[in-house]
């Protein structure tokens, strides 16, 4: 309740509060924009609490899932605990002539994620180091015997020509690929010994100093990178490969639930069907990645099934060849979401044959991510690639089989011009092409998906061949049989033309 009274001639108003007492209109106003300040407050503190809870979550998250990347990091952190005792105990300090800062430097610079990728750069920042230190300090001696006068001249004159010549050759294919951060360093040093000799006495021992000191840093890396728990770059490239093969399959498999309606799992989720028809976007994204893991997996030792001259530019033709497949699938995944569709039943005639050439397409994918993981030659790959062609001829025919239908129509038309039950059953018999269009479409990029998984099984052979894979001579007589009884099917197999008539509308 508010009530006024008048106080020294000045009205006041008074509100009533629920424990009995009365606080004027300015106290209660105050009150409120203290309560609300603080609700504010608290309101921030809390959705900070909360990014931060939600930011450890994704980091668990991360952890749990690639253990890999939690070693890694504790790797990193012992790399440069070893490499700080150089710079904590005097013997050691006194024996890099106070430089141990740029053996801790050479720790966080070079070390990297896989064994590959640091002993590239840890191999490009010594050699490089070594080289423009020599030549550092043979110019500083050529420079010093041409006089006071004409060294300052000498020295700027060599700095700009191989400043600039190593800085051209950064842009060299070759070299950028496998030497870029060789090139910058040797940039680096050359210019810090040949600039920096000309007020430095003892320029060969700043430069033996700075030599010794990187190449504790990356002995350090290298040691720690390859004994404990070693990632290597060549045995992720072969899994990414692997991955991206099985990927494939899946896309394929969720375009023929999708266009066709099959059934799929009860269990699967909307979630699922989606990630798995657009796995082939994780193949279209993977080129970058591809190819600076064969660029590390070059500089590693043999491990495991590598040998050291194991062919990964190999695996860069497999994954071009499954990214002009992939293209394909996106096509035929956006033709599947068109709004223009073929009548249910052309899809249900389509269907069978489809149906049967997308799952010899996704098994001959499979196998050939088995082929891969295993370093075994697969001795079913013959004849999946057999059962996908014979797949290919079926779907040709029923193809042609519209063709015929849409060409034989107008014949029929002029021979039944004279005959009224002639001319209603070559209505019911002709098929208008803007119906034919979307499954001809859908029919014509599965047939040049089947043939572009063929490029992908040849470069799998070469690889085989190459790589040197283990073969299983005892099932290739077996395949070969196969393989025949399966040629003298094909031969046998019924025109599907006489089932379009069946299956056409009235």
């Amino acid at each position: 309740m508010v009530e006024g009274k008048e106080m020294g001639g000045v009205l006041e108003w008074r509100v009533n509060v629920s424990n009995g007492t009365t606080v004027t209109v300015v106290e209660a106003e105050e009150a409120n924009f203290v309560r609300r300040l603080w609700i504010g407050i608290k309101g921030i503190i809390v959705g900070f609490l909360l990014k931060i809870g939600r930011f450890l979550k994704k980091a668990w998250n991360i952890g749990v899932n690639e253990p890999k990347k939690v070693m890694h990091c504790l790797k990193v952190g012992m790399a440069l605990s070893l490499v700080s005792l150089f710079y904590y105990m005097r013997p050691l300090y006194e024996g890099v002539g106070g430089n141990a800062m740029w053996a801790v430097m050479t720790v966080v610079v070079a070390f990297e994620y896989t064994v590959g990728a640091t002993l590239s750069k840890s191999v490009n920042r010594a050699t490089a180091t070594f080289l423009a230190g020599s030549l550092g300090v043979g110019v500083h001696w050529i420079a010093s015997q041409c006089g006071e006068k004409f060294e300052p001249m000498v020295l700027e004159l060599t700095v700009f020509l191989l400043a600039a010549a190593a800085t051209f050759s950064r842009f060299i294919p070759t070299v950028k690929a496998r030497f870029d951060y060789g090139a910058m360093i040797f940039i680096l040093t050359f210019s810090l010994v040949s600039i920096s000799g000309y007020r430095v006495e003892k320029l060969f021992e700043m430069a033996h100093h700075r030599l010794s000191t990187i190449v504790i840093g990356t002995s350090i890396c290298i040691l720690t990178s390859m004994l404990f728990c070693p990632v290597w770059a060549g045995q992720e490239l072969h899994f990414l490969i692997t991955r991206n093969l099985e990927k494939l399959a899946g896309s394929l498999d969720g375009c023929l639930a999708e266009y066709f309606k099959e059934d799929i799992p009860v269990n699967a989720t909307e979630e699922d069907k989606s990630k798995k028809l657009q796995g082939y976007k994780c193949v279209l994204n993977s080129k970058a990645t591809e190819d600076s893991m064969a660029n590390f997996a070059r500089w590693e030792p043999a491990h495991g099934g590598f040998n050291f001259r194991h062919p990964w530019k190999q695996y860069l033709k497999i994954g071009a060849s499954m990214r002009r497949c992939a293209y394909c699938i996106e096509t035929l995944n956006s033709c599947i979401n068109s709004d223009t569709q073929a009548p249910e039943f052309l899809k249900k005639l389509f269907s069978e044959v489809c149906t049967q050439l997308i799952s010899s397409s996704s098994k001959v994918i499979n196998e050939l991510a088995i082929t891969i993981i295993t370093m075994n030659k697969s001795s079913k790959v013959e004849l999946l690639v057999g059962e996908m062609n014979s797949a290919v001829q079926e779907l040709q025919n029923v193809m042609k089989s519209l063709q015929n239908q849409l060409v034989l129509s107008p014949l029929m038309e002029n021979e039944a011009s004279n005959n009224d039950q002639g001319e209603r059953i070559t209505k019911q018999n002709m098929l208008p092409l803007i119906e034919i269009l979307p499954v001809a479409t859908v029919a014509s990029l599965l047939i040049e998906i089947a043939a572009r998984i063929e490029g992908i099984v040849d470069e799998v052979d070469e690889l085989a061949v190459k790589a040197k894979f283990k073969t299983n001579d005892k099932k290739r007589s077996k395949q070969n049989e196969l393989v025949n009884v399966n040629e003298q099917e094909k031969e046998t197999t019924k025109d599907p033309s006489k089932d379009l008539n069946s299956s056409s509308p009235c």
